[in-house]
């Protein structure tokens, strides 16, 4: 009886040490969205919207999307699309856009990328289909349907053609980019097709209306980087 009550009390110290060993790790993914100083969006004909819900309540104003020299600062706070309605993409397109993270602000990547099929992406309900890359060397497809999240890649996936930082304090350096050719669309990183899948996969029911639509620039809160040679091209 007695050695049956001794192996309880360690059997539960044990799992309340690997708890409180544990809530650190999950505590420090939850980082939460940071307010950036002289936020607003700058750059001439672009706007954006932060992701509905966000934990600290911020807006588009709290994060920055400026000119700088000849590339595009953008720092945000809560995780965002941004857009111009002049980029929108027809039948067979292409957007692609270079992100120049300079450092590691927290302790795991949060990703950029851009996206395709954007519609109401000033209301509460967008849509959009994204790729994004991590500074870690994996990637996600993701997408928004009727305001609501939908999974294409939903959890990080590692390729070989997404670079990975030496460490926290390294500069990286992603080129993305997303195309729609024929019934295709695909995600290139770094000029190597890292996902590719059928209209029908992306669109209908829960996912985009149509891969036609506006396009832009998807990233994730608490990020810093310099974006440059953004273009929507056939």
């Amino acid at each position: 009886m007695r050695l049956a009550k001794a192996s309880a009390v360690a059997g539960a110290a044990a799992l309340l040490i690997s708890a409180m060993t544990a809530l650190p790790a999950a505590q420090a993914q939850q980082d939460a969205d940071k307010k950036v100083a002289g936020g607003g969006i700058t750059v001439k004909g672009w706007q954006g919207r932060v992701d509905t819900g966000n934990r600290q309540g911020l807006t588009i104003n709290d994060s920055k999307l400026a000119p700088e020299g000849t590339a595009w600062r953008l720092m945000t706070g809560a995780a965002a699309l941004y857009w111009s309605p002049a980029n929108a993409g027809k039948g067979d397109f292409s957007v692609k856009a270079t992100f120049t993270e300079p450092k590691q602000s927290y302790n795991h990547p949060h990703p950029y990328g851009v996206f395709i099929g954007g519609k109401g992406l000033d209301t509460e309900t967008p849509q959009a289909l994204y790729c994004a890359a991590y500074r870690n060397g994996n990637y996600i497809v993701r997408g928004f349907s009727g305001g609501k999240v939908f999974q294409v890649v939903g959890k990080p996936v590692p390729n070989d053609a997404v670079k990975k930082a030496e460490s926290p304090e390294a500069q990286v350096v992603q080129d993305v980019s997303m195309s729609v050719r024929g019934d295709k669309v695909e995600c290139t990183i770094n000029g190597t097709s890292v996902w590719s899948a059928a209209k029908a996969d992306v669109t209908g029911d829960g996912k985009l209306e149509s891969t036609d639509g506006v396009t832009g620039i998807r990233v994730s809160h608490n990020s810093d980087a310099l974006v440059t040679n953004f273009a929507v091209g056939k």
